[in-house]
Parts: structure tokens; C-alpha cells; sequence
């Protein structure tokens, strides 16, 4: 009798020892501790990355308090003066002058008078402290005009893109006869980057740089601003600044500008609009500018002043999201004391 062999059954492998120790996913180990989480931070904020707004107004005697913006004041010379070397010595990398002139008529003679309000102001900066920081021009009309647009207007009372441009020019040659390092363009006209690169390169004013507002919304939260300069506004700026709903637009203006010979651009407000840093910071092969306003000063100095916020960490935690979407440069009325914190 035989006997059937039982097929032969495939082998198979031992069975894996088990790890004594499955890895986990820990991020928390770099949190630990404070000075890993300065070594790893992935953002950082440094004195010269701030740019300090400044305001100065004609025949003043004394400091004027902002009511809406607790701590900044519209400056006489002399305090503009001072507050600017307290700057430097606190390592800021920049100032930008406002003036708030103390008559306006309907084109703004007096941003273009070489001793009005601005640039006369522009001038004491460049000599107190223009070796040391960078010193910054607002180019824009709406302080100096009597109905507190940022053009002039056509006989229909709208403002006139291109009759503005030449006033543009205009001011470019006076702010850049001051010495100003960077002429801020905040007014928000088709055509202006171009513009004003093109008379200042035919005056021989080819190391003045040109910081472009591009991506400038149309936004409630420059209100205390309007306080500031006394703006005689009626109405909006809605004809010429960003709808706030969009931010495609906010990438074209901001290539228009980069290709009109912009040396910076900017978004402007920068808490609300991050989303719109981030997407410029991506295109833009030059350095890119965000403006913390008026109205984020506010709400963060009202909150503070009940209790319902930390000042410091919100100040601090508020300017490092702003580097965090992108911005190289963060303008910021706390830049000075934000950078002595820093130091």
C-alpha cells in the first residue's frame, strides 16, 4: 500500500520582532524650552526690519496728541528731531514723514513748496539722522488738499488719474531735493510708479528709490489716521484704492509696479490682508513693505487699555505675523519701542 506524500507547504517567514520603541511624532520636544524655541524659530524680527511713521506739523509749539492713537503725537521740529535720534539709537531701520500742513487749497501748493510743512521736515531728518536710517517721504496729496483726496479733481469733482501724475512729478523733484532716500507712493494712480522714475531719472536723481503703495485697500481701519494729518475728506477713496474684496487685483497692481521700476512694493493695511503679502512676497523679486495702521494701532492700544489683551505679546506676536507672511520691511507705530525690546 503506498502512501500520498502531503504536498509541500510554502515556507514562511519568522514573524519580525516587535521594537522595543515605536517612534512618535513629537514636535513638542522643540518647544521645551525657551532657547530651543529661539534656536528654531522659523521667523525672526530685528530692529532694521522697522520703519517708523512719523508725523510733523506746521507752526506747531509743542507736541499735538492723536486722540485715536494714544502715544503718537503730530511732532514740531524739534520733538521730530528728537523722536527720530531715539529711533536710531533704538536701531530702527527707517522713518516715513507725514506732514499736516497748516492751509490747503484745492492741488496741494504747499507739497510742493520746498519750505512747506513736508519737506522742510524731510530735510531736519536728513540731517539729524540720515546716516543712520533710512529716511522715508509720504508722496501723496490728501494732506494738502482741501477736499482730502490724494489727486486733483476734474470739473465733475472726480480726481483726474493723469493731471494728478504731473503733480506727482512735481512733488517727486521737491521731496527727492531734500535728500529723502525713498519716496513713498501712497496715492494709488494708474501709471505713478512710472511716472515719477521717469522724471527723477531726467533730474539725475538715479540713487532716489521709489517705495510703491500697491496693493493699498480702500479700508476702515485708517480711520484714526484721518485724525492724524486733519484730512478734510468727505466721502470715500473707493475710485482709486483696492476694493477690499479682492485679491487677485492686489497681485496685478503689485506687477504693474515691479514693472514700472519699483524698488519696493507694499500692502497696505497688513493684519487683514496677510493673504495678499504672502501671494506678493511670492512674485516680487524686490523687497516687499507692509504697513501696520493706524486702526490695528488702535484696536490693540484701546484693547490693551482695559485689560483684555497683553500689550507686549500682542504687539510683538501682531509684527512678527506680518514678517511671517512675507514682509521684509513692517511699518509700525510701536517700531521704536518694539525695537528696544528686541535689543
Amino acid at each position: 500500500m503506498t502512501t500520498r506524500e502531503e504536498p509541500a507547504r510554502p515556507r514562511t517567514a519568522a514573524p519580525a520582532t516587535e521594537p522595543a520603541y515605536r517612534p512618535v511624532d513629537r514636535p513638542r520636544r522643540l518647544r521645551a524650552t525657551p532657547a530651543l524655541r529661539r534656536l528654531v524659530a522659523e521667523t525672526r524680527v530685528a530692529p532694521a526690519d522697522l520703519v517708523l511713521p512719523m508725523f510733523v506739523r506746521e507752526a506747531a509749539t509743542e507736541p499735538v496728541p492723536i486722540g485715536s492713537m494714544p502715544g503718537v503725537v503730530q511732532h514740531t521740529t524739534d520733538t521730530l528731531r528728537r523722536a527720530a535720534v531715539e529711533a536710531a539709537e533704538a536701531g530702527v531701520g527707517g522713518v516715513m514723514l507725514f506732514g499736516v500742513p497748516a492751509t490747503r487749497d484745492a492741488t496741494g501748493t504747499c507739497a510742493t513748496d520746498e519750505d512747506g510743512v513736508l519737506n522742510a521736515g524731510l530735510r531736519a531728518l536728513v540731517a539729524e539722522v540720515g546716516d543712520a536710517v533710512v529716511v522715508m517721504s509720504d508722496l501723496c496729496l490728501d494732506e494738502f488738499t482741501d477736499h482730502g483726496h490724494c489727486g486733483v479733481l476734474d470739473a465733475a469733482g472726480r480726481v483726474d488719474n493723469d493731471a494728478t501724475l504731473v503733480r506727482y512729478q512735481e512733488m517727486a523733484l521737491a521731496q527727492a531735493a531734500t535728500g529723502a532716500h525713498v519716496l513713498g507712493l501712497s496715492g494709488m494712480m494708474d501709471g505713478q510708479v512710472g511716472a515719477v522714475r521717469e522724471v527723477l531719472e531726467g533730474a539725475g536723481y538715479t540713487d532716489t528709490a521709489i517705495l510703491a503703495y500697491s496693493a493699498k485697500y480702500a479700508s476702515a481701519f485708517y480711520g484714526p489716521f484721518r485724525e492724524a494729518v486733519d484730512s478734510q475728506l468727505r466721502g470715500d477713496r473707493k475710485t482709486y484704492q483696492m476694493d477690499v474684496a479682492n485679491r487677485r487685483e492686489g497681485l496685478r497692481e503689485a506687477t504693474l509696479d515691479l514693472a514700472e521700476g519699483a524698488d519696493v512694493v507694499m500692502v497696505k493695511p497688513a493684519l487683514a490682508y496677510l493673504d495678499v503679502l504672502a501671494e506678493v512676497a511670492a512674485l516680487s523679486e524686490v523687497p516687499v513693505a507692509a504697513y501696520q495702521v493706524s486702526g490695528e494701532y488702535a484696536m490693540v492700544e484701546a484693547a490693551a487699555a482695559q485689560g483684555w489683551l497683553d500689550r507686549r505679546r500682542t504687539i510683538e506676536e501682531t509684527v512678527l505675523s506680518i514678517r511671517r507672511a512675507g514682509a521684509d520691511v513692517v511699518l509700525t507705530y510701536w517700531a521704536t519701542e518694539l525695537a528696544r525690546w528686541l535689543r
